[in-house]
């Protein structure tokens, strides 16, 4: 007995307990079947039929707004309403779900303040330097005898031969000079000693033909300076005349290295500043080098700025032709980086997407100052701290313009000018510039009194392709003798927010 009733109260609580899991199930299985049939509760529903529409505008022309709705006059569809609440949630940024963001691979990096100098790196050139130089002359006419062994590329001393030349013309006024100085004239001997010097004759071999008595026509020419024979241009049998060049010589005391700075770096370039030189065939020893000569005039094949920087050599080790790093130290100043990919330019400006929080961004217009490795200085926008958006932004950026959100600058630059400003007392109005028209050809689809519905070909000059849309008539005339199939040139402007024809004749097919 007692087991009996054990077994009817144990299959009681069973079957209890079926129905509970049962009923449970069937309401879930509802609940699911409500959502994935998009059925939305009461209260919702009357939620969104009493939201605020605040105006009208077509997803691919976001920028432009309307009153109230239909058709959108740049594509073939309806105008999507913008609700008062969407801003309220929206404002002036973009949420983005955090499914979304693991699925673009979003990453962000921070806005940082960073003392950067504005260092030149280029490469120079080793030269000789071209202000060191001497050109030896004959000072008479007459002929060579001897060149000393000697040949351009040579590095001589100061005072060292260069050759002997034989001059009649000093041998003619040497022996006027003796004749002179035996008359015991002063007056006149100082005379012809003058006219000796101011025939090219050195000191020394007026003063050795006044102590011999005999006249010299034999002169040893001599180099002036040490340095290297860049150019030997007498040769021994020659015949030379006054005023002819016998060899130049360029010294090798200092040395120029010329290098060429980028247009966009060669700003801070002063004359007097040094540099750090480091040769290659140096390695691992830095030069001072300093800053003689920029050049007035910039290549305009490679937009650079050649500069000249002089270095000592007194051991002349330093050689024309050599090549190595040189360094343009500038100041340091602090500046704001941001990552080289978190910008978007635009080609009329620069965006990045600040985060505002979790799956929360806002477009910010900046100016940009240098490039740094992978990095852009940004001159204004930003504050130390702020992060950006570092990938994905340029998905961001397309969702925003789709959205009609714009940076805060954009947004009143555009209200600016679409604002009329008040006319003072007695101030003539500014005349507006005449639309632009555009002329087309199309067909027909309706016509009423005031508008007509065309299908008509692309419009290149608006970026239009080849659509359905209607079009506001300047005058009622125009639509009369039109009939649905028709085909038509026309001519249209924009006026406002409308797109008005303003002639139209029809075509032959």
């Amino acid at each position: 007995m007692t087991n009996t009733v054990f077994k009817k109260t144990a299959v009681a609580v069973a079957l209890v307990a079926a129905g509970i899991a049962l009923g449970w199930g069937v309401s879930q299985w509802r609940i699911a079947n409500s959502h994935a049939s998009g059925a939305v509760p009461a209260s919702a529903e009357t939620a969104k039929t009493d939201r605020k529409v605040l105006y009208w505008y077509d997803p691919m022309v976001p920028t432009q707004k309307f009153d109230k709705p239909g058709k959108s006059p740049y594509m073939d569809m309806a105008l999507v309403p913008k609700y008062a609440d969407e801003d309220a949630q929206q404002g002036t940024g973009l949420n983005v779900s955090a499914q979304a963001v693991q699925a673009l691979g979003l990453r962000t990096a921070t806005v940082e303040q960073r003392d950067i100098g504005s260092d030149v790196d280029v490469l120079g050139t080793v030269q000789l330097n071209d202000r060191d130089v001497s050109i030896v002359q004959a000072r008479s006419a007459g002929f060579v005898e001897r060149v000393y062994a000697r040949a351009p590329g040579d590095v001589v001393a100061a005072g060292a031969p260069l050759a002997d030349l034989l001059l009649p013309e000093w041998v003619a006024a040497q022996r006027e000079f003796l004749a002179v100085r035996a008359l015991k004239d002063e007056s006149l001997t100082a005379a012809s000693r003058q006219r000796l010097s101011l025939l090219g004759m050195p000191a020394a071999l007026v003063a050795q033909v006044e102590r011999t008595g005999e006249p010299q026509g034999r002169y040893a020419v001599t180099f002036p300076q040490a340095g290297m024979v860049a150019e030997l241009m007498v040769r021994q049998g020659m015949t030379v005349s006054a005023g002819a060049s016998l060899v130049r010589v360029n010294g090798l005391a200092s040395v120029w290295i010329e290098a060429a700075v980028p247009e966009a770096q060669s700003g801070p370039l002063q004359l007097g500043q040094y540099a750090q030189v480091r040769l290659a065939a140096f390695p691992g020893e830095t030069l001072k080098a300093r800053v003689v000569s920029i050049l007035p005039e910039a290549n305009r094949d490679t937009r650079t700025v050649r500069v000249r920087l002089e270095l000592p050599n007194p051991t002349q080790r330093l050689k024309a032709g050599m090549s190595g790093q040189i360094v343009l130290a500038g100041r340091t100043q602090p500046a704001l980086l941001v990552p080289s990919e978190a910008v978007i330019r635009t080609g009329k400006r620069a965006l990045v997407y600040v985060v505002d929080g979790p799956g929360k961004y806002h477009p910010v217009q900046v100016q940009l100052g240098a490039e740094i490795d992978d990095r852009l200085v940004v001159q204004g926008g930003l504050t130390a701290g702020q992060q950006v958006v570092a990938s994905a932004q340029f998905l961001i950026d397309s969702e925003a313009s789709l959205r009609g959100i714009m940076p805060a600058q954009a947004q009143a630059q555009a209200q600016a000018s679409s604002a009329q400003p008040p006319s003072e007392p007695g101030a003539v109005p500014a005349a507006a510039p005449a639309p632009k028209s555009y002329t087309v050809r199309g067909v027909v689809d309706e016509v009423t009194p005031t508008e007509l519905t065309l299908t008509h070909e692309a419009v290149p000059e608006l970026k239009w392709p080849g659509m359905t849309m209607p079009f506001k008539l300047a005058s009622p005339e125009l639509a009369k003798a039109l009939k649905p199939e028709q085909q038509v040139r026309f001519t249209f402007q924009q006026q406002g927010k409308d797109f008005v024809i303003t002639a139209v004749e029809r075509v032959k097919p």
